[in-house]
Formats: C-alpha cells, structure tokens, sequence
C-alpha cells in the first residue's frame, strides 16, 4: 500500500507530521480526519523522494537509530512486526520508512525477518542478517539488536571523529587552491607588464610568467581535467579488479596498512564474539564473520583458517597464520581458548583494537594539520618570494 507524508494540525492548533498507508490521497486525506487531523501538506512518498534525492540513501546514523529502537521495543516486549510499524510511524526519514514498510510487508507475507533483511544486501551486511536469523533461533533477537546497536554506534562515532579531524586540513587546502587560482589569474597577470621590456629575465621569474600564461590560457582544461580524474577515480572503485589491487597493494602501503588490518580485526573480533554469545560453534562462527572481512586478501586467509579448524587444527595456530593476529593478540587467544571464556577475548580483542584505531586516527589527522599548514604556507609563500625577487632582479638590470 502506497505510503503518504503529512503535516497537518491537531484540534488544539499544534502541528503534527508523520506518516500514513492508504490507498491513494483521497483516503488518506479521509483517514487524517478521522483521527482529527487537519492537514496542510500530503505528498507520497514516492515523489518526495524524486524531488528530495538525497533522502534515498540510508546513513549509518539511521541504521544505528532503527537498530537500537528495534533492540528498546523488542525488550519492552513489542513483537517485531509491531516494532517496525511503530518506527515507520515516526519521524524516521522517508528512505528508512520505505525500507521499512518494505520489511513489514515481508513479515505480514509470512516471511521471517532474517528473510525480510537480506532481501536488502545493500543496506544490511551478512553479518547483521546472519546475527538476527541466529537471535530468531535462540529467541535473544533484543540481545542481538542490543550488540549490533553499539558497533553500529562506534562505527558512526568513529565517522564523526574523522570527519571533524579532517575538517580543517579540508579548509586549509582548498583555500591554498584558491589562493594559487587568484595569484596566477590575476596578480601576476597584472605585473607582467613590468616585465616586457626585460631581455634576460631570470629562469625563476619565466616559470612564473610562463605558468600564469598556462593557467589563463587553459584553465578550463584544468577544471576539466581534475573533474575528469576525481570521475574515473570513483568509477575505479566500483571496478572489482581495482579494489582488488587496491586491497591488495593497502596491505604494502607503511602507513595505511596498519589501519587496514586494524579495522578488519574489529569487523571480524565483533562478530565472532556476537555469535560465539549467541551460541554458534567456533567453526560455524569464524565462516560466517570471515564473511564480514571487506579485504580480500584478509578474508582468503581466513579461510584458510576456518579450513583448518573445522579439519581439527587448534583455534590459536590456526589463527596465529594470518595477518589479523599479531603476537600480543594469539597469546590473549591462547588464554581465552584454554579457559573456554573465548567470547570475552574476542570482545576484549575487538575493544583494543578499537582503541588502537582510534589513536592511529589521531595521530594522522594531528599529523595532517600541520603538513597541510606547511603546504599551504610553502606554496603561497614560495610564490611570493619569487615576485618579490623577480621585482628585485628588475632594478638590478637597471629597468
């Protein structure tokens, strides 16, 4: 059934938005009044987000957001389905209503909701479909959505940490580009003039004139060139033999392979600690949260792994072969897997990790500042002692 946003007034004139099911504007104009609802606006959802594109995609705030309502409801002792109509009713954004209507439906068709979520592989990953089909087993679906609330709210804080850490050095370059723009376009433009009479202009001051010249004449050919390149990058990325590379060669960059290999320890320590909670067996466990590993290269060695665990190999040898695990981290397995407790060692594993992420993070940004200030500073200024030495070589030539 088609779904309708409104806003309206209630009896005592305050304003009220949400939204409705009916079968097309009419009903739903006729259902509002029933309810007492005045309305000033109806739109369905469909157009809403024709006109609005951006409310297509769903963030990982919203998934946070459904995650834990669904976690608080079902502990209250709400049923699911009733969970996600109650959700869909609110304030949620029109992308997260229409997913959600899309699930209710499912569920109303007699479909489970594990079933009813991986129909959406887009929006939910393996780990999160294969988590609540094993909490619908077990009957713990609030302890699940509970767990999967609090990764879901690190992953957002960590977003948010490295948006706002990369804030500044963002500002800072695209004012250095700007300012080289404004140099090359117009003060130097300017000052060429004093140079036409010169005969012998110093090298320095002709790769000045000269790239000024280029940057009037061919600008248009830059703009075009850098948008060209930013599309085929991205292009790139959605090319699976170039993440392949990339996965590949990330795991021999100095800088960026710590960080890799890091926050895939996190996916992977995560989830298995979810499952082995929810009563998965260690095999079946590490199969399904290998699956939560985006590298390619980490998730083949996993495997390779899993292979020898189900063939009988201990769990810490095992592990101990791939790149996941560095020393510090087997000898915690080594404990967990000697006194059974490996569902606290595999979170424990996972916090730490994440503490190390977080301070890689730091470090880089902290870094970052300073470089882009240096850059920044070099270029502008680099530019500047140029003119100002070019000026002087004038009155050394007697000009």
């Amino acid at each position: 059934m088609p779904i309708f946003v409104y806003k309206a007034y209630d009896q005592s004139g305050a304003k009220v938005d949400g939204q409705i099911d009916a079968e097309d504007k009419v009903h739903a104009l006729a259902s509002l009044k029933k309810q007492n609802l005045l309305a000033t606006e109806i739109t369905l959802l469909s157009e809403e987000q024709s006109i609005f594109s951006f409310t297509l995609k769903i963030s990982l705030a919203d998934l946070e957001f459904l995650t834990s309502e669904l976690s608080l409801l079902l502990e209250s002792g709400v049923r699911i389905d009733k969970g996600i109509d109650i959700i869909r009713k609110t304030k949620a954004k029109p992308a997260l209503a229409k997913l959600l209507a899309d699930i209710s439906s499912s569920l109303k068709q007699g479909k489970s909701l594990s079933e009813s979520v991986k129909k959406h592989n887009d929006i939910f990953d393996p780990l999160y479909c294969n988590l609540i089909e094993l909490g619908e087993t077990s009957g713990n679906l609030s302890e699940v959505f509970d767990g999967l609330a609090k990764d879901l709210k690190f992953k957002r804080e960590l977003q948010r940490k490295i948006i706002s850490s990369l804030a500044y050095p963002t500002v800072i370059f695209f004012v250095c580009i700007l300012s080289i723009f404004f140099i090359f376009n117009f003060i130097i433009p300017k000052m060429s003039a004093m140079f036409n009479d010169v005969e012998a202009l110093p090298w320095y001051t002709q790769l000045m004139l000269s790239t000024s010249d280029w940057m009037v004449n061919y600008q248009g050919l830059l703009l075009v060139g850098a948008i060209s390149s930013i599309f085929l990058l991205v292009t790139a990325f959605k090319q699976s033999s170039f993440i392949r590379w990339w996965q590949e060669t990330s795991l021999k960059l100095p800088l960026i392979n710590k960080a890799v290999v890091t926050v895939e320890r996190i996916r992977f320590n995560s989830g298995l600690a979810m499952m082995i909670k929810s009563g998965v067996q260690i095999d079946r466990a590490i199969e399904l949260s290998a699956g939560n590993i985006k590298n390619k290269v980490l998730q083949r060695e996993m495997n390779i792994a899993k292979s020898k665990v189900k063939g009988g190999s201990s769990l810490t040898p095992a592990l101990k072969q791939t790149s996941l695990y560095p020393d510090f981290f087997v000898s915690l397995l080594e404990v967990g897997e000697e006194s059974g407790n490996l569902e606290r060692v595999f979170d424990e594993i996972a916090n730490r990790s994440r503490q190390e992420f977080e301070s890689w993070t730091e470090r880089m940004t902290t870094l970052l500042e300073p470089l882009m200030i240096l850059f920044m500073g070099g270029f502008v200024g680099g530019v500047v002692v140029v003119m100002l030495m070019s000026m002087v070589s004038i009155n050394e030539l007697g000009i």
